[in-house]
């Protein structure tokens, strides 16, 4: 190499994923997908070694199973949210909506439930990769489809505005805050309708419905999507 002559471009590390599943055959399927995906995977069958390996700075995001053998998911989660941001993803069989809200109020990004699609858990950690890094590198090229402009009470969407009531522009704007992020109705309410008594969790439903149809009116896309047993949650990235 010439002197001065500037280095070439490092190839780009793939991202590497922690697997926390205790179950093998499960594992293996996952790995197997992750692998194909053109992902990095390492797994651990146990919750004793999780909250350390996901903390070690290796791995830019974990999927995690909730029940475990040596500690349980929502321990782990709770001791990785007090010193880091990586996105993790929960694998359960639990389908009661007390233990999704419990997981998702202290810091589970997304929430996958048995039995899925490996498919289905690749794609997911597709979208939070992508919010995570690559979304957030590429704002200033390449905003994002949904612009909400708070001052005025409008929202555009591919620059064409929706004509939204303001119950809607409230609930919009909070699922648009926080792309990726599963609210509940609970949740909904108290951060879009915390002054606003005549709105109850049921009436959420009817107000994602309008807002979606109006979205469908502008253009071909669904970024809302509905979690089953916990509430919503706006995708600002499509999955290929």
């Amino acid at each position: 190499m010439m002197k001065n002559e500037p280095m070439p471009n490092a190839p780009q590390q793939p991202e590497r994923i922690l697997l926390v599943e205790d179950e093998p055959e499960l594992a293996n399927i996952v790995r197997e997908y992750v692998e194909q995906a053109g992902m990095g995977i390492d797994h651990l069958d146990n919750g004793r070694e999780a909250t350390e390996a996901a903390l070690s700075g290796r791995y830019d995001l974990m999927l995690l199973d909730l029940m475990l053998p040596g500690k349980d998911g929502l321990t782990i989660c709770r001791e990785v949210r007090g010193s880091s941001d990586i996105p993790i993803i929960m694998l359960t069989a639990k389908v009661e909506e007390v233990d999704r809200l419990v997981g998702l109020e202290i810091g589970a990004d997304d929430y996958i439930c048995k039995p899925f699609s490996p498919r289905e858990v690749v794609a997911r950690v597709r979208v939070i990769l992508r919010r995570a890094g690559g979304v957030a590198a590429n704002a200033a090229t390449a905003p994002g489809r949904v612009q909400v402009d708070a001052e005025r009470w409008r929202i555009t969407i591919d620059g064409k505005p929706l004509e939204l009531t303001t119950r809607e522009f409230r609930l919009l704007e909070t699922l648009h805050a926080r792309p990726g992020r599963v609210f509940s109705r609970a949740q909904l309410l108290d951060l879009a309708f915390p002054d606003d008594a005549d709105v109850i969790d049921r009436t959420i439903d009817s107000h994602i419905k309008n807002i979606r149809s109006k979205i469908k009116a502008t253009c071909d896309w669904e970024p809302i999507r509905s979690v089953y047993g916990v509430g919503y949650a706006f995708d600002d990235v499509s999955v290929k």
